[in-house]
């Protein structure tokens, strides 16, 4: 299977479900533009449909805050350090693999537990692009 983006995720605010939109600007050492995350130490969050499907085949993506919904690739299986190509241009670099969570968010409420800190990865933006679902993910370098 070829690893895609299934889905691309924004919010106005952290700790809450982001919706899908279409495509997405990735900004160099910032994140996606629009999203509350960008700026800070988590520049862009990424979770697999095949955790999402461990809790429920109901629960669409963006429901546990992750900016970009992948499918067809094991992420915590790659290193700290690795490269990802998403689409034609647009690169990231893996530098976290869970988080802690200090507190139960809306997510948490929602779902009675969340798979970001045990399964989600976090990226920074290493060279900015335009990222559109559907789009190819090259693992590029470690």
């Amino acid at each position: 299977m070829t690893a895609t983006i299934l889905s691309i995720n924004i919010s106005s605010k952290k700790g809450v479900k982001k919706s899908p939109i279409r495509s997405a600007k990735l900004i160099a050492s910032a994140g996606i533009e629009g999203d509350a995350h960008a700026g800070s130490v988590r520049q862009v969050s990424l979770l697999a449909i095949e955790s999402i499907r461990k809790m429920s085949a109901d629960i669409p993506p963006g429901s546990f805050a992750e900016n970009i919904t992948t499918e067809g690739v094991n992420l915590l299986a790659l290193p700290i350090g690795t490269r990802l190509k998403l689409g034609s241009n647009a690169e990231i670099e893996i530098t976290e693999h869970g988080k802690v969570c200090h507190d139960r968010c809306d997510i948490y409420k929602t779902h009675g537990r969340c798979v970001m800190p045990e399964e989600g990865i976090f990226a920074k933006v290493v060279n900015a692009g335009i990222i559109s679902a559907g789009d190819i993910i090259n693992v590029t370098a470690k």
